[in-house]
C-alpha cells in the first residue's frame, strides 16, 4: 500500500489529499467492524520531506498534541497529549500525515482491546499493538507505530498477514511512550509488506541497504515453552524450500545453551520493571487498570531484586553466546508465532517466539508467508546494528517465497 502511494503521487495521479481521502473511506468503511482506531483526527506535517502526503496512525501509548492519549483504559478516557513524542516529531517532519490514534491494550498489557482482526474474523488480532496491526492490514493506512516489550508487534503482524519490524533496542526513541519494561521497551512499526517496509525505513528513518540474502539459518525450536503448531511447520518448510530453490543457502541449527531460560529470564524482567512502572497506578485503582496488569504487578511485586539480576546476567550472558551466530548470517528464521491467530478475542496470543529476541535486543522482523487459512509470518533476526539489513533482507525474502 506504501509502494502503491508513493506511485501514485509520484506520477501525479493522486495528491496528499486524494490519499487522506482514501484513508478516511476506508476507515468510515471498515472501522465499525474493526475497531482499529482511538481518534480519527488528521495532523498537517510539519514540513515537507520524504513522506509528503502519506498518512500514518500512532499506537495510543504515545504523547501526540492534541490527540486523545489513554493508553487503552477507560481510567483515561478524555485525556489529551500535550507534547508529541520525538518518533512522532521525527516522522511529521518527513511530510507524513498523522491520521491518528489507533487501539492498544490497556497499558499495553496482555487486557484484549476491542480491536477485531481484518485478515481471520473471529480470531485475535494480537497485542499489544492491535490497532496499529489492523489498520493496516485492513488497508485503513499505509503505515502505523506501536511498541514491543515481549512480542507486540511481530505477533500481531504475524496474526494479521502484515509485516511488522522491531528495531535495535534503542534505536528509535521511546521517549513520550508510557513505559513498561524500560529495558525491552521498544519502538516498533507496520506496514503491509516488508517491501513497504524497506522503501519507509530508507524515507523515514535513513536506512540504507547493501545486504544479499544469499545464506540464512534456521533456528530448531528446542523449547518445549511454546510448541510450533502445525500449520507453522508447513509454512516454514514451504518457505524454506522456496528459498533454497531461489539460491538460498539455508542452514539449520540448534539454539544455543541456556535458550529455555531465556525465556523464563525475559518473562522475569518484564514481571520486574513492569510491576514497578505500573505499582502507583495499581495502589490507586486495583484491578480497575485490567485484571492481566494487576496480575503483572502482583506477580512482580513478589519478585526479588536478586532474581532480577539473575535474569539480567543470563541476557547479558546469552547475548554474548548469540552473537557469534548472528554475525555469521544475515539472518536467523524463527517462526514468529507459535501458529494462526487464537480463536476468539479473550486472549492476544503468546509472545514467546519473539520474547527472547527482545529481550537480546536485536532487530526482528515479521515477514508474511503465503498460506491458505489464517496468516502466519517468518520471523527474521540480525545482530544489533544490522537493520538496515534486515529490512534489505527481508525484502528479498518476501519476494522469494511470494
Amino acid at each position: 500500500m506504501l509502494l502503491e502511494f508513493l506511485q501514485a503521487l509520484n506520477s501525479g495521479g493522486k495528491t496528499p489529499r486524494d490519499l487522506l481521502e482514501i484513508c478516511l473511506r476506508r476507515i468510515a468503511s471498515s472501522e465499525p467492524d474493526i475497531q482499529a482506531w482511538v481518534e480519527v483526527s488528521p495532523q498537517a506535517p510539519l514540513a515537507d520531506g520524504l513522506l509528503n502526503g502519506i498518512p500514518f496512525g500512532v499506537k495510543d501509548v504515545f504523547e501526540t498534541r492534541g490527540l486523545a492519549t489513554e493508553y487503552g483504559s477507560p481510567l483515561y478516557a478524555g485525556r489529551k497529549g500535550v507534547i508529541d513524542a520525538p518518533i512522532v516529531t521525527a516522522l511529521r517532519r518527513t511530510g507524513a500525515v498523522l491520521l491518528g490514534k489507533t487501539q492498544t491494550t490497556a497499558f499495553a498489557s496482555f487486557e484484549p482491546a476491542a480491536t477485531r482482526n481484518p485478515r481471520f474474523p473471529g480470531h485475535t488480532p494480537g497485542g499489544s499493538s492491535s490497532g496499529s496491526a489492523a489498520a493496516v492490514a485492513a488497508g485503513m493506512v499505509p503505515f502505523a507505530i506501536g511498541t514491543q516489550t515481549l512480542g507486540s508487534v511481530l505477533r500481531p503482524a504475524s496474526f494479521c498477514g502484515i509485516c511488522g519490524f522491531k528495531p535495535s533496542f534503542g534505536l528509535l526513541p521511546f521517549e513520550g511512550a508510557l513505559p513498561s519494561a524500560p529495558s525491552l521497551d521498544t519502538v516498533g512499526i507496520f506496514t503491509a509488506t516488508a517491501a513497504d517496509m524497506s522503501e519507509l525505513w530508507w524515507r523515514g528513518f535513513g536506512g540504507r541497504f547493501d545486504a544479499d540474502l544469499h545464506r540464512a539459518a534456521l533456528l530448531r525450536s528446542a523449547s518445549s515453552r511454546v510448541p510450533v503448531e502445525l500449520p507453522m511447520q508447513q509454512a516454514l518448510a514451504a518457505a524454506v524450500q522456496r528459498l533454497r530453490t531461489g539460491g538460498v543457502s539455508i542452514d539449520e541449527i540448534p539454539p544455543p545453551d541456556g535458550w529455555d531460560r531465556l525465556h523464563s529470564a525475559a518473562r522475569t524482567i518484564n514481571l520486574f520493571e513492569g510491576a514497578r512502572s505500573h505499582r502507583a497506578r495499581f495502589e490507586e485503582f486495583g484491578d480497575r487498570i485490567g485484571q492481566s496488569l494487576a496480575r503483572v504487578v502482583r506477580a512482580g511485586l513478589l519478585l526479588t531484586p536478586s532474581e532480577y539480576e539473575d535474569a539480567r546476567t543470563h541476557v547479558e550472558n546469552m547475548k554474548v553466546a548469540v552473537s557469534s551466530i548472528l554475525w555469521d548470517y544475515p539472518a536467523i528464521l524463527t517462526p514468529a508465532a507459535a501458529g494462526p491467530a487464537p480463536a476468539g478475542l479473550s486472549s492476544t496470543g503468546d509472545p514467546g517466539h519473539n520474547a527472547p529476541w527482545s529481550a537480546l535486543g536485536v532487530p526482528a522482523i515479521s515477514v508474511p508467508l503465503p498460506v491458505d487459512g489464517g496468516p502466519l509470518g517468518i520471523q527474521m533476526v540480525a545482530a544489533w546494528g544490522r537493520d538496515d539489513s534486515l529490512v534489505a533482507v527481508a525484502a528479498q525474502l518476501e519476494a522469494l517465497v511470494g
